[in-house]
């Protein structure tokens, strides 16, 4: 079954909008990997400051294809010289699970 990898990002409130952005004009690479399945950003409602980012993948070794392929290049700047922006998060821990149910809504 599929791998699940939830990147938990501290955000402070007024970092939240630049966040946002940065991952509404990401470059979507994600999408094309081979063995991504699903990407959600999700915010806060109350009592945190923490999204989380949760990307499903086919199996372990698609996740790890890309985060040493085109993830590790998207995130090493715009080239010889280039000044990357500051972070928006404060913080950031990886979580991973194997999916050992998952169950989708019935057609009526």
């Amino acid at each position: 079954m599929s791998v699940v990898k939830i990147n938990v990002l501290t955000v402070p409130a007024e970092q939240r909008e630049v966040l946002e952005k940065r991952f509404a004009s990401r470059a979507g690479a994600v999408e094309g990997a081979d063995g991504f399945e699903w990407f959600e950003l999700l915010r806060p409602v109350e009592g945190t400051d923490q999204y989380l980012v949760y990307t499903r993948w086919r199996d372990e070794e698609s996740f790890q294809a890309w985060m040493e392929g085109s993830m590790k290049s998207a995130h090493q700047g715009g080239g010889e010289g280039a000044e990357r922006p500051k972070p928006a998060a404060s913080g950031s821990t990886l979580w991973s699970f194997d999916v050992v149910q998952s169950a989708a809504p019935k057609n009526a």
